[in-house]
């Protein structure tokens, strides 16, 4: 009786082991940005920047672009400045404000080809465009350089 009580045990036990396991629930997280104050961190004051951009890039402008500017450092976003839309033709629709503790060399996007007109929806990748100028900056999109497609991330 102690055999088959034995056999029984461990085919249940090794049935356990082979079972798949069960998907796991997607994890709660809480963002909290360990560099919340980069002005304190550096010794740097806050100073503002303002971005115009331009250029036009057929390939990557196509009915216009909707650019989501993504902080990073030395920059942050203003909260009410940081979507715009830039038109086949090169115009820029939207302000892009920026408050940094030094001038940008660089500043990435998420972007998304769209009408000036149509709702936001999710972003198709992120832009990497070089900053010329100093306070008043400069973006030429056609210098850009598209990274990866969201979904290329998964």
């Amino acid at each position: 009786m102690k055999k088959i009580f034995a056999v029984f045990l461990s085919m249940i036990c090794l049935g356990a082991f082979a079972e798949d396991p069960q998907p796991q629930p997607p994890v709660r997280v809480s963002l909290f940005s360990t560099s919340v104050d980069w002005a304190a961190v550096t010794g740097l004051p806050w100073q503002q920047y303002t971005g115009k951009i331009s250029g036009a890039s057929r390939f990557l402008v196509k009915e216009g672009l909707v650019l989501y500017y993504l902080d990073s450092f030395p920059c942050y976003g203003e909260a009410d400045s940081v979507r715009v839309w830039l038109s086949p033709t090169g115009k820029m629709s939207g302000n892009l404000r920026l408050v940094c503790v030094h001038k940008p060399e660089k500043i990435s996007f998420a972007y998304r080809n769209a009408t000036e007109d149509a709702l936001d929806a999710q972003s198709t990748g992120i832009l990497t465009c070089p900053v010329v100028g100093d306070y008043n900056f400069k973006i030429d999109i056609s210098k850009c350089i598209r990274g990866k497609d969201w979904k290329e991330y998964r």
